[in-house]
């Protein structure tokens, strides 16, 4: 962390814990919630340097956290007061297509002074999130983004579920946001836009009083454009209970957790470390460790540690099943510095890796730089699919799905959570199976934003 460490606020008294985030209520009810998509300023740097121009929605960086019961109709007005046109897509939800999000695919840009209301269902429970699906490598980079919590009938008894939503800012020395490395194609063509300055819920130094044996709810939601987060946790012991919304048996919280751009991954967590010390929720990167999340201990909320949680049940998205007549496709992920990527297809014509760069493209998939004319997959109504990811470049891609969420095929076989978003590593290949049970056409894309914007972008249709 270039700009400074975290540091235990000793004034914080324990009464802050229910300003940790403020939330938005009542989306079940019959009228709309409107989210007003803004410049403004907020104190993303440490407390001893100026506030930093943000763009944020209803003035909060991040957005208001969106609550509402599983089924439940949603119906979100987006007014856009930023000086460019904007969307807003909500990521991972089994959604309408005309309702998510990508413009010039399932709706027009929604251009300054102007609205749109997005109206749709929530048909599974679990941590998802909204974020522009538009210039997302410089609206996403500026703050908007924001968590969106479909709650179960039945939660799992905790004693506070707290969204832990992780940005990263690229700063300078005085905190003011670094204009002048948006749309770098150094960025571009290597591992993307990454910060020096991380933020948990909008707070560089976030502190939240805790007691000893308290169970917690983490939903950690990646909202960086870029960065792939490394987790762990000191003085917290727990289970891992879902991922990218969808619940998993639980099973105990690795040493190591892993977080891909756009990944959501759920945990239940007792506060095991003694009062008086400090329990964390810590970032590991190449300079080391540091706490996103401090937990200073004080009080005990009961004489020991809960019992390990129930499952938490699943959701009705639809599992692949045997992979016998399902339809399969490779999709080879091409380019990035240092790739040997000569030339690509882009507009229907081919180019040189000059014209291309001119274009501002560094990446290809099957041989394509951007949105290709034709679906990867055209796939009717109940049909399972395989894709074949497969990385040639040197760094890893996010690859997230809309619309649907898939299983990873291993053996031949689908396997494990399902999930809407997959890490693929340098050199990797992975396979993913789903069911096109979603009609429209849905976006297949890498999720660091700038790799996406520069080539990396694919569709499949399901009629």
């Amino acid at each position: 962390m270039p700009i400074g460490r975290r540091a235990f606020l000793a004034g914080l008294g324990a009464g802050a814990t229910a300003q940790l985030w403020p939330a938005c209520g009542a989306l079940a009810s019959p009228g709309a919630i409107t989210l007003t998509a803004a410049p403004g300023t907020a104190q993303i740097a440490p407390r001893d340097m100026n506030p930093t121009g943000v763009w944020h929605y209803d003035g909060q960086t991040p957005g208001p956290v969106l609550r509402v019961p599983q089924g439940a109709r949603v119906r979100a007005l987006l007014r856009n007061a930023l000086p460019d046109p904007t969307t807003i897509h909500w990521h991972g939800i089994r959604i309408a297509n005309a309702m998510d999000g990508v413009p010039g695919m399932t709706q027009a840009p929604v251009e300054p002074g102007g609205e749109f209301l997005y109206d749709f269902v929530v048909p599974d429970a679990g941590t998802y999130w909204y974020h522009p699906h538009r210039q997302s490598w410089e609206q996403q980079a500026r703050g908007l983004a924001g968590a969106l919590i479909v709650e179960e009938p039945a939660p799992p008894p905790v004693d506070r579920d707290l969204p832990v939503l992780l940005q990263d800012w690229r700063l300078g020395p005085d905190g003011a946001f670094d204009e002048a490395s948006l749309g770098s194609m150094h960025d571009f063509s290597h591992a993307g836009r990454l910060g020096n300055w991380t933020t948990v819920n909008g707070d560089g130094d976030a502190t939240w009083p805790v007691r000893r044996n308290e169970r917690l709810r983490l939903r950690l939601i990646n909202a960086a454009t870029a960065r792939v987060y490394t987790l762990a946790l000191k003085g917290l012991d727990g289970w891992v209970v879902a991922h990218d919304g969808m619940p998993v048996p639980p099973s105990p919280v690795p040493d190591r957790l892993t977080l891909a751009p756009a990944q959501r991954t759920d945990l239940i967590v007792d506060v095991s470390a003694a009062e008086g010390t400090e329990a964390v929720l810590a970032v590991i990167d190449r300079q080391g460790a540091y706490a996103a999340v401090l937990m200073p201990v004080d009080g005990l909320a009961r004489p020991g540690p809960e019992p390990a949680p129930a499952p938490i049940a699943r959701n009705p998205a639809p599992m692949p099943g045997a992979l016998d007549g399902a339809a399969q496709v490779e999709l080879k992920m091409e380019g990035g510095a240092m790739s040997g990527l000569a030339s690509a297809r882009m507009s229907g014509r081919e180019m040189g890796i000059r014209e291309l760069v001119e274009h501002g493209m560094a990446w290809a998939m099957n041989g394509v730089a951007g949105m290709p004319d034709a679906p990867l997959l055209t796939l009717e109504r109940g049909r399972t699919a395989r894709i074949r990811l497969v990385n040639y470049t040197g760094w890893p891609h996010a690859m997230h799905l809309h619309g649907h969420h898939f299983q990873v095929v291993h053996d031949g076989r689908p396997d494990g959570p399902l999930r809407d978003t997959l890490l693929i590593q340098p050199r990797e290949t992975g396979e993913i199976a789903f069911v096109a049970d979603n009609p429209g056409d849905w976006m297949l894309h890498c999720h660091m934003a700038e790799h996406m914007a520069s080539g990396m972008m694919s569709w499949v249709r399901v009629a």
